[in-house]
């Protein structure tokens, strides 16, 4: 490498985009409910898979809950609410769904509805 080179590399832009907390909260929906589906669509063979990805999706669906809880979340007192609701039925759920109780559909239904939230979508 010669020094033209060198100094290119360094003063070359940063490729990563500066997210913000919206669209890092819709990459991670986006990246977990990936998974859901896909190990989803191996059927009983892909139940590892889809075990360690629902229960990602518990935890986030955990900090939702914790940041809608907290008093300094500034959205708006209706929409906090059904967040926590949307929380609360995601654990009960997924709890069904891993002793085999429940179909994986709803929860994805609900990441997705959440998805188009954040991208600004009409339902």
């Amino acid at each position: 490498m010669n020094a033209q080179s060198l100094a290119q590399r360094a003063y070359s832009s940063v490729s990563t985009p500066v997210r913000t907390n919206r669209g890092t909260e819709y990459e991670a929906i986006a990246r977990i409910t990936k998974r859901i589906r896909n190990a989803a669509a191996d059927g009983s063979k892909g139940f590892p898979a889809l075990a360690a990805a629902l229960l990602d999706n518990r935890k986030l669906w955990t900090i939702f809950a914790n940041d809608v809880a907290d008093p300094g979340n500034r959205l708006p007192p209706e929409l906090k609410a059904r967040i926590f609701y949307l929380a609360e039925f995601t654990m009960k759920h997924t709890s069904d769904v891993l002793a085999r109780r429940a179909a994986v559909g709803p929860l994805l239904d609900i990441n997705t509805a959440i998805l188009r939230g954040l991208r600004g979508e009409a339902n």
